[in-house]
C-alpha cells in the first residue's frame, strides 16, 4: 500500500474521542483473546498485556487524563516500537487509541512469534469491532530503503529511491514515539516532523535491583524462592534486553551480611532458573564469558563466577562501575552499598527501573526525593519489572497522547 493512501485513509471519515466506547470495546475483547488459556500457557509474558487490557484498568487510563479542561486526541500518531520486546508496542499504541487518536505503528520485520500471535488476536478482536477502529488503526510493516553504500536492496528497485516510507509518516503525524536504542532514535529524529507536530522517544535505558541484606537473610525460605522467581521472570523473559530488566544487584548492609546474602541469592536464583527451563546456547555462553572477563581484565570486576551457561555473577571493584551496558543473558553484577541513601552518588540519568526488596515506602520515597530527578523513573518490588504502566519513563502516558481545549465563558 503506498505510504500516501495509507495516511489519507487514515486521517479521513469518522473520528473518534477521548475514551471512545468503540475502541474501548475493541480493547476489552483483545485482552480476552491474550488471557485465553491456550494463549497465556504459551507465551505468559501476554497474561500481563491482558490484564492491562481489563475494563478497569481502561477506564483508570481515562480517568487520569481528565480535568479542567476539554481534553482532545493529539491526532496521528505513529509509533516505532523496538524488535526485542515484541508486547510494547501494543501498550503504546492501546492507550492512544484510547485517548481517540488515528494510530500507525511500524512493527518491524524482525518482530518475533509473540508479535504473531498478538497480531492473530488483533485481527479476531477486529471482526466483532465497530469499523471505525479498522479505518483509524494500522499496523504495517516495510523495508527501509538502502542507504548509500549499504547492502540492503533499495526500496523500490524499480522506481529508483523513493520516499523513505518513516519519512513520509513522520511528515505527517501529530506526534511521534520511538522506542529502541539510542541509535534508533538518533536515526528516526532525522526525519523531520511538521511544526506543530512533537518527538516521544523511550531511548536506551538500565535498569537494577537493591536488596537489603538483613531482609534476605531473615527472610523465610518460601519467601526467598518467590522472590527469586520473580527475579528469575525480571531478567530471562525478554533474555534481559528489556529496558526494565536488572543488570546490577546493590546490596545495602555490612560487608559480611552482604557477602552471604549475595551468595544465598545467587544459589536460589540458579534454583529459580533451573525450575523454569531456561538455558542460554552456546553462542550467549561465550558472549557473557567475553563480556565478564573484559570486567576483570579492565579492573571493573574484582571476581567473576559462572553458574554453568545460564548464569554469571560479577562483583564489582566498586558500586560506581556499574555497568549499564548489556552482557548477554543471565549476566549481573553485584555491589555493596553502606545505606540504601549511597545510591544517590551511583545513579545515572539513564537508569529506569529500580526493583527492591527488603525496603518500606518512605524509605524509597526520600531515595526518589533525594535523586531529584537524576535518574530512576519507576522503583517497583522484584518481580514487577516488566509491569507495564499508563505512566511510563516519568511520562503520562494518556496526557502526552491528548491536547488540551481551554473554554471559558463570560463571567456577566
Amino acid at each position: 500500500m503506498d505510504v500516501g493512501d495509507l495516511v489519507r485513509d487514515v486521517a479521513g471519515g469518522p473520528g473518534l474521542s477521548v475514551g471512545d466506547e468503540r475502541v474501548r470495546e475493541f480493547l476489552v475483547a483483545v485482552g480476552r483473546g491474550l488471557l485465553r488459556p491456550a494463549v497465556a500457557r504459551r507465551h505468559p509474558e501476554l497474561a500481563s498485556l491482558g490484564f492491562f487490557l481489563r475494563p478497569r484498568e481502561l477506564e483508570r487510563a481515562v480517568g487520569s487524563a481528565s480535568g479542567e479542561h476539554v481534553r482532545v486526541p493529539r491526532g496521528l500518531v505513529f509509533h516505532v516500537p523496538p524488535a526485542n520486546v515484541d508486547t510494547v508496542f501494543v501498550y503504546s499504541w492501546a492507550l492512544s487509541a484510547l485517548m481517540g487518536n488515528r494510530n500507525v505503528v511500524r512493527l518491524s520485520a524482525r518482530a518475533g512469534v509473540v508479535a504473531e500471535v498478538i497480531l492473530g488476536v488483533l485481527h479476531e478482536a477486529l471482526d466483532g469491532a465497530d469499523p471505525v477502529v479498522a479505518r483509524t488503526q494500522r499496523i504495517v510493516s516495510y523495508d527501509r530503503p538502502r542507504r548509500e553504500g549499504a547492502g540492503a536492496r533499495p526500496w523500490r528497485e524499480s522506481a529508483g529511491q523513493a520516499p523513505d516510507p518513516t519519512a513520509e509518516l513522520s511528515a505527517a503525524c501529530d506526534l511521534r514515539v520511538i522506542w529502541g536504542g539510542d541509535r534508533t532514535v538518533d536515526e528516526i529524529r532525522r526525519h523531520p516532523l511538521a511544526p506543530h507536530a512533537r518527538d516521544l522517544a523511550f531511548p536506551d535505558r538500565s535498569s537494577f535491583a537493591v536488596v537489603r541484606a538483613a531482609a534476605w537473610l531473615a527472610a523465610e525460605p518460601a519467601t526467598r524462592e518467590a522472590v527469586a522467581d520473580g527475579f528469575a521472570t525480571d531478567a530471562y523473559w525478554f533474555d534481559q534486553a528489556a529496558c526494565s530488566s536488572p543488570g546490577t544487584v546493590f546490596w545495602v548492609g555490612s560487608p559480611g551480611e552482604c557477602e552471604a546474602a549475595r551468595d544465598l541469592f545467587t544459589a536460589c536464583l540458579a534454583a529459580a532458573v533451573a525450575r523454569r527451563g531456561w538455558t542460554v546456547d552456546t553462542a550467549m555462553a561465550v558472549e557473557k564469558r567475553v563480556a565478564a572477563y573484559g570486567l576483570a581484565a579492565d579492573g571493573v570486576a574484582g571476581s567473576v563466577e559462572f553458574h554453568g551457561n545460564a548464569l554469571a555473577q560479577v562483583v564489582l571493584a566498586a558500586p560506581d562501575l556499574a555497568p549499564r551496558r548489556w552482557l548477554g543473558t543471565g549476566t549481573f553484577a553485584h555491589a555493596r552499598l553502606g545505606t540504601l541513601g549511597e545510591l544517590a552518588g551511583v545513579v545515572r540519568r539513564k537508569d529506569q527501573t529500580m526493583t527492591h526488596f527488603g525496603f518500606g515506602r518512605e524509605e524509597l520515597a526520600a531515595l526518589a526525593g533525594t535523586l531529584g530527578g537524576r535518574g530512576v523513573d519507576r522503583m517497583v518490588p522484584i518481580g514487577a519489572a516488566l509491569g507495564f504502566h499508563r505512566v511510563w519513563d516519568g511520562v503520562d502516558l494518556p496526557t502526552e497522547f491528548t491536547r488540551l481545549v481551554t473554554v471559558t465563558t463570560s463571567s456577566r
